[in-house]
C-alpha cells in the first residue's frame, strides 16, 4: 500500500521530465518559443497551474538572470514538486540542447560548408522570428496590455534599442513603478 503513492509521485517526476525534454528537443528559437508549448502542456492540458499563476511564474522567470527556458522550467517544477521537481524539469529542458550541441560539435566540421545545410539555416531564421513573435503577442494579451498601458513596453523597447539602456534598469524601474502604483491604489 505504501508503494502506490510513491510510484504515483515518481510518475509525476517522469511525466514532468518527458514534457520538458520533448519541448526542449523540438522547439527552435529558445525560451520564448517554448513558452506557449509549456503553457499548453502545464496550464491547458493538465491544469496543474492556473493561467494567472503561470503568467506570474513567467514574469519572475523573465526577471531572473539566466536562460528563460531554464528559468521557467525551474519555476514550474518548483511550483509543482518543490526542489526535486525543479531539478527534473530543468534537466528535461537542458538535456536535448546539450545533446544536440554535442552532436553538432562532433560533426560540424564535416558539414559547415555544405550548401544544403546553409540553406536550411537560412530557412529556419524567419520561422524562429515567428516563433518568438507569437508568444510575445500572446503574453501582451495575457498581461492585459491595452491602449492605456501600451506605452510601457514600447518605451522600454525604445530605451533599450535606441538609447542602449540596460534591461536590468528597465526591470528595476518597472518593479518600483508597479510597487508604488500598487501602494497608491490600495491606500485606504
Amino acid at each position: 500500500m505504501i508503494v502506490f503513492p510513491y510510484l504515483c509521485s515518481m510518475n509525476r517526476y517522469w511525466e514532468l521530465f518527458k514534457i520538458f525534454f520533448r519541448i526542449g528537443a523540438f522547439t527552435i528559437g529558445g525560451g520564448y518559443a517554448m513558452v506557449p508549448l509549456i503553457e499548453d502542456e502545464i496550464v491547458t492540458k493538465r491544469r496543474w497551474i492556473k493561467p494567472e499563476d503561470f503568467l506570474d511564474l513567467l514574469a519572475i522567470a523573465q526577471s531572473s538572470p539566466g536562460i528563460l527556458a531554464v528559468n521557467i522550467a525551474i519555476f514550474v517544477g518548483y511550483r509543482l514538486k518543490g526542489v526535486k521537481g525543479s531539478l527534473v524539469t530543468s534537466l528535461g529542458a537542458i538535456l536535448p540542447s546539450f545533446l544536440m550541441i554535442l552532436a553538432i560539435a562532433l560533426f560540424f566540421q564535416q558539414f559547415k560548408d555544405n550548401v544544403y545545410v546553409e540553406k536550411i539555416f537560412k530557412g529556419i531564421r524567419p520561422a524562429v522570428v515567428a516563433l518568438i513573435a507569437a508568444p510575445t503577442f500572446k503574453l501582451g494579451k495575457s498581461a492585459k496590455i491595452n491602449r492605456y498601458t501600451i506605452w510601457i513596453p514600447v518605451v522600454s523597447a525604445l530605451l533599450i534599442w535606441l538609447l542602449g539602456f540596460s534591461p536590468i534598469w528597465i526591470i528595476i524601474a518597472a518593479g518600483l513603478g508597479g510597487f508604488i502604483y500598487g501602494k497608491a491604489m490600495n491606500k485606504d
